[in-house]
């Protein structure tokens, strides 16, 4: 690799990211969490697929507020945590033949293997359940969790014990420890039959099986989940102390030999035209089948491969969803609302005459911005046509121009905020001189629409997590004075002998308390979750995550934001861009946030009220776990991409360039500036063979 500046990314693709990943977050949040979907899942991959083109086309676009870089949605508050000892991760998609083939294509090159010979592949229906992971110690069932967001989700033992399909005990000779995966699904049947018991009893009744399913599991009386017919196919592992065979169809038939159920439409392929003929029979076959599927998992079958192609953040490389053509509908676009966010963006949401798409009610869609409406040139009073692809937000394709109204009207994207009345801007970009995408409210922390989502954004599950502040007691906090800004979170309990909250309708002495309780708990944080939780913009999960891996307090992180405020070129400045996975982007972010005094203010407030942990390190028994590496030059026993997931997992930190902080530098042939750097900085530089021998030893 040769030295080069980072690209400067145009200021319509990072505000075209910004959209569509808040879009994405609203999605998740309403499928994970609240059982009631938004959007289809063909709108949700779409949306995920223009995110995914615009990272692949600009890198350093790749922040955690791309969900790209998440899995799933935080647990709930009704059940007790459960940290996964190796995370639930989520899966790429792919959506037409050419991007399955695209699929082998990447694991060719990651492995340098023939690309006419493409590996042997597993492949099995998609359900369209809840992920969940059963953890067997000696044999025995011990404990059984949702996915969550990947790495923490909720322990549901008690309900997942009452499913048939799930074996308590393991039969002699399984490995001592052993984490079984797969989908808790529930069959159209069983559905059918709960809605009519739901309609004869007056309870409520299930849009689809998949809500019906999590609202099964979900329960805090297992004896309403075994009542319900509840089924589990089995179709992987997390952690485990041995693995019975070397290949992913032959776990999977051993799991068939421990009492588990496996998808019985389970197959091996050893081509391309194997996969793609597999997955046509598979869709022809969809409507005859008693549980819903939304498309093909192919997953690389040699276990060996899978551990050399490792994972990205929220996915693994060696599989893949192939997914089912997104469902379409038409119907009447009665409005549009604006929707302002925690960062001011202005959204355009298409209030819809309602429509049942894919088994599901729309009766919203985004617009996702202010050149979408015009270059669509959609019209209030048109008849529209809605995708929706996934269970996420649907999208507005287009209007149907034969059924289009005299008397449709032009819509005109307000200049103001419709909630504060700032003025409504769209940003230049200081690096590309380009207008942004996304159109601004300039009020800031004074738009009380922005001010009341950061705080809904600071209290949410994957930032601080505190239980009993949602959105309705944040938003009732806010209007009365309650809660203005983070910090008054941590003095409520000190101000409530005049506020009296458990004298407030839906309080009581008993809810206050756990209240105080959830604040008082989360009072010792991560640093990452602190940063992700103040809501910047370009600072997601990921980005949050990486900072704090890179520095070990609060005060380090502001040192840096203040000399790169000073000197962009300052070795601070080039030090944090040169961090694998943040951009420029991220550093413009910081630097405008800490440059508003009231911001600072809040971060002084916050750290006397809090107890900011720094982030645990990964892999600490690895000689090069917290080290600082570089890698340049032609590697020859693996590739670029390889070498680098490799030293991640290990807990290293992979820099693209060198400094007095580099630890080493792995140089293979045609190495040019980086070693050269590396020898005059007095940097260890390292073969690549010396390199695999520091790595296994």
């Amino acid at each position: 690799m040769t030295d080069t500046k980072k690209p400067r990314i145009p200021a319509k693709a990072r505000a075209s990211h910004k959209i569509l990943a808040n879009r994405i977050h609203a999605a998740n949040t309403a499928y994970y969490n609240s059982d009631a979907p938004i959007m289809s899942d063909a709108e949700y991959d779409g949306l995920f697929q223009q995110l995914k083109a615009l990272e692949e086309e600009h890198p350093a676009l790749q922040t955690d507020e791309s969900p790209t870089q998440r899995v799933g949605a935080p647990v709930s508050s009704g059940f007790s945590k459960v940290i996964h000892a190796r995370p639930m991760l989520s899966l790429d998609n792919a959506f037409t033949d050419e991007d399955v083939a695209d699929f082998l294509g990447k694991i060719a090159r990651f492995l340098k293997l023939d690309q006419e010979n493409p590996v042997a592949i597993t492949a099995e229906p998609k359900i369209d359940g809840l992920s969940a992971s059963l953890r067997y110690v000696n044999g025995r069932l011990v404990q059984g969790a949702t996915r969550g967001d990947g790495r923490e989700g909720e322990n549901i033992t008690a309900n997942l014990m009452t499913i048939a399909d799930i074996p308590r005990q393991l039969p002699e000779g399984a490995p001592e420890i052993f984490e079984v995966r797969g989908e808790v699904y529930m069959s159209k049947t069983a559905f059918q039959d709960l809605n009519i018991r739901q309609a004869e009893t007056g309870g409520a009744e299930y849009a689809n099986p998949r809500n019906a399913a999590s609202g099964s599991l979900r329960q805090l009386d297992s004896s309403i989940t075994a009542e319900r017919k509840l089924s589990f196919f089995a179709y992987g592992w997390g952690e485990t102390s041995a693995l019975p065979a070397g290949t992913q169809y032959d776990v999977l038939k051993t799991f068939e030999g421990w009492g588990f159920t496996i998808n019985p439409q389970t197959t091996r392929c050893t081509s391309l035209d194997d996969i793609l003929t597999f997955y046509r029979r598979v869709e022809e076959q969809r409507a005859e089948l008693d549980y819903d599927i939304d498309g093909v998992v192919y997953k690389v079958d040699q276990l060996d491969l899978q551990d050399r192609l490792g994972f990205v953040s929220r996915s693994p490389r060696w599989a893949t969803a192939h997914k089912f053509p997104a469902e379409k509908a038409t119907t009447k676009l009665l409005g549009i609302d604006i929707q302002v966010g925690r960062t001011g963006a202005l959204t355009p949401v298409a209030r819809l005459e309602p429509v049942t798409v894919g088994g599901v009610v729309v009766s919203n869609a985004t617009l996702h911005n202010e050149d979408e409406i015009e270059r669509k040139d959609v019209r209030i009073g048109d008849t529209v046509t809605i995708q929706r692809a996934g269970d996420v937000i649907p999208q507005v394709l287009g209007f149907i121009t034969e059924k289009r109204p005299a008397d449709a009207e032009k819509y005109m994207f307000p200049d103001t905020c419709p909630v504060c009345g700032s003025k409504a801007v769209r940003g230049e970009s200081r690096t590309s001189g380009n207008l942004d995408v996304v159109k601004r409210c300039t009020g800031g922390l004074t738009c009380p629409a922005q001010a009341v989502e950061r705080l809904k954004h600071f209290v949410s599950r994957n930032a601080l997590d505190i239980e009993g502040l949602g959105t309705k007691q944040i938003e009732a906090f806010f209007e009365e004075g309650i809660i203005a800004r983070p910090s008054d979170i941590f003095t409520l309990a000190d101000r409530n002998e005049d506020l009296k909250l458990e004298n407030r309708e839906g309080f009581g002495e008993t809810s206050v308390r756990n209240l105080f309780d959830a604040i008082a708990e989360r009072q010792t944080i991560g640093l990452d979750r602190l940063l992700f939780g103040l809501g910047i913009r370009h600072v997601g999960q990921s980005t949050a995550r990486l900072i704090a891996q890179n520095f070990d307090d609060l005060a380090a992180v502001m040192a840096m934001i203040d000399a790169a405020a000073q000197d962009m070129e300052s070795e601070a400045a080039q030090e944090f861009i040169a961090i694998d996975g943040i951009g420029q982007a991220a550093l413009d972010a910081l630097i405008e946030f800490a440059a508003e005094q009231h911001n600072r203010d809040e971060l002084d407030r916050l750290r006397d009220r809090l107890n900011i942990q720094p982030i645990e390190a990964p892999a600490q028994d690895s000689a090069v776990a917290g080290k600082i590496v570089v890698f340049t030059g032609t590697l020859e026993t693996m590739t670029r991409d390889e070498a680098k997931a490799r030293a991640e997992s290990l807990g290293a930190k992979v820099s693209g360039s060198v400094s007095k902080k580099t630890d080493y530098v792995i140089a293979g042939p045609g190495a040019g500036s980086k070693a050269k750097k590396a020898e005059s900085l007095g940097v260890t530089l390292l073969t690549e063979v010396e390199w695999q021998d520091l790595i296994k030893g």
